[in-house]
């Protein structure tokens, strides 16, 4: 059981490494870019797999609010995944550079949207699913719920990190790279590149 558990929440977490890792382009450079945007879409694809009972009950049974608005995130993901997929193929200089496509910066701006956009509707989808996921963290490591003091520490780190990501989000600019407007200002990845993956982490964190 603990072992199913634990590709459950191992999968997505791998997941949301490597499009951290891939949003660093200015620091990895092409190749590595490539490389983890590559091993992305190959764990999503395991993803898909191992939840494709979710695609096949879609016209089962009754939608109410909820289920109706995790159907259009949903949608609105796999048309973003749809795109980034679609876009990396065609202006990628490495891994599929021998193809006989043409570039196109345009092209470029909408991998970039679409990137942009996965990392908000990613954080939803997690919060969406977070009861679940705690769940399944309390039986891995064997933890009785309803322990007052870890509730109470929980929601202060709750309230500590939804402040981490309203930083965050002024601090990357999240609102003009979701509005496609176009700005001057970039990270310092000759600074130091562990606050741009916190800031990140944070702004998906801030919608658990």
């Amino acid at each position: 059981m603990k072992a199913i558990v634990l590709k459950r929440l191992g999968l997505p977490a791998a997941m949301a490494i490597l499009l951290l890792l891939a949003l660093a382009y200015w620091w990895s450079e092409n190749l590595p870019h490539e490389i983890f945007g590559t091993a992305l879409f190959a764990l999503l694809g395991w993803h898909i797999a191992v939840n494709r009972i979710w695609f096949a009950n879609l016209s089962r049974g009754y939608y109410d609010a909820r289920r109706t608005f995790t159907l259009v995130l949903h949608l609105l993901l796999i048309a973003n995944m749809a795109a980034l997929l679609v876009t990396s193929i065609v202006i990628s200089q490495s891994v599929f550079a021998l193809l006989p496509i043409l570039d196109s910066i345009y092209l470029r701006d909408v991998h970039w949207f679409a990137a942009y956009w996965i990392m908000i509707i990613v954080g939803v989808h997690l919060g969406l699913h977070w009861m679940r996921v705690m769940a399944m963290v309390r039986t891995t490591l064997s933890l009785t719920p309803g322990n007052p003091a870890r509730a109470l520490a929980l929601r202060v780190a709750a309230v500590v990190l939804a402040g981490f990501g309203l930083w965050g989000c002024f601090v990357l600019g999240v609102w003009g790279k979701l509005t496609f407007t176009y700005s001057l200002d970039f990270w310092d990845f000759n600074a130091s590149v562990t606050p741009f993956f916190g800031h990140w982490a944070g702004v998906v964190c801030l919608r658990l």
